[in-house]
């Protein structure tokens, strides 16, 4: 059962809600250091964690049994440490790791741009830009340390939006489906797996189409499949029966994400689908995941969540008629559009 919040005094609550930073830091470290893959054979000594993993057995031992307070690890008796369900979660083989996503989390390049977010509230402006210099989308270019770091963050949360999205939405009335933005192609390949009748057409920025298909060839679904590099901006392939924008358009202000709408409304056919995946904000007051998302987005960059009614008007500029909004998990949903 969820914590009853108004169990917990106040000045408990509010500590454990100020020192949350320094729990997902400690998590971060365990996971670049590799700690989760150390203990997949069975419990270990610290000492013998810290020599597999390059670290001082002591500091280790300190970063360790705070996480075991958590529930991350468990600590028995001679300092010997074991995988709890969670932190089998931060093991790079298993599935639904989300190792990349806690590496993430303490990279200082991601880390320094949180640590500007009062000056983003105060003016709307993106922190990122302004303690990096430069834009996300070009300071990735010229960082590609950073970049993996990011693309394995991506990565590692993309397996709970796969299943969520094919488990929820029934992708086989479409002929062809065109991922715009799809990264490697791994929810095309999800999809098309799911939708044996179908074919795929997978749109990335050049750069990333060149070097895109892996989860397709996996999936052996690349012979129903064609990578397309392009410009969303300028225009998409078309004769899609569905398009589908997964994480896309949050990453972008208003006038931009119609801009993309728009090129997608171009492409579609008299009786496609516009499908837009993303965590949909709520329209009431319940708590929502999506809420903290959406500060991740006011950080990082112009982009931010929406709700199903915001969603309705970025459609109706881009000339396109909102038609449902499909729950998955949680806060995720797909906002489904058509024609105007």
């Amino acid at each position: 059962m969820p914590t009853d919040l108004t169990t917990i005094p106040a000045p408990v609550r509010m500590m454990q809600l100020t020192t949350g930073s320094q729990v997902s830091q400690s998590v971060s470290v365990a996971a670049a250091l590799g700690v989760a893959d150390v203990l997949a054979g069975g419990p270990r000594a610290v000492d013998d964690i810290a020599d597999a993993v390059g670290a001082d057995p002591g500091s280790l031992y300190r970063l360790l049994r705070v996480l075991g307070d958590v529930g991350v690890f468990e600590e028995s008796d001679g300092r010997t440490f074991a995988l709890t369900e969670v932190g089998e979660l931060l093991c790079s083989d298993r599935p639904g790791t989300l190792r990349g996503w806690a590496v993430l989390v303490g990279s200082p390049f991601h880390r320094d741009a949180w640590t500007d977010l009062l000056a983003s509230v105060r003016t709307g402006e993106p922190a990122f830009d302004r303690v990096h210099g430069q834009l996300a989308f070009d300071f990735f270019r010229n960082h590609p340390d950073d970049q993996a770091v990011l693309d394995g963050a991506m990565t590692s949360i993309s397996g709970l939006l796969i299943a969520a999205v094919v488990s929820c939405y029934d992708f086989s009335p479409f002929g062809t489906v065109v991922d715009v933005g799809g990264g490697h192609g791994a929810l095309l390949a999800a999809v098309l797996t799911a939708s044996p009748g179908a074919r795929g057409v997978l749109f990335e920025q050049p750069h990333v189409a060149a070097a895109a298909g892996g989860p397709l060839d996996a999936a052996g679904v690349r012979d129903r499949c064609e990578i397309r590099g392009g410009d969303f901006f300028e225009a998409v392939p078309t004769g899609g029966d569905a398009y589908l924008l997964s994480n896309i358009v949050h990453d972008w202000g208003d006038d931009d994400a119609v801009q993309i709408l728009t090129r997608c409304r171009e492409a579609l056919g008299d009786h496609g689908r516009v499908l837009v995946t993303e965590d949909v904000l709520p329209s009431g007051l319940e708590p929502s995941q999506a809420k903290l998302i959406d500060l991740e987005m006011l950080v990082m960059g112009p982009g931010r969540q929406r709700t199903e009614e915001e969603y309705g008007r970025l459609f109706a500029r881009a000339g396109l008629r909102l038609t449902r909004l499909v729950p998955c998990q949680g806060s995720l949903g797909v906002v489904e559009a058509v024609r105007a």
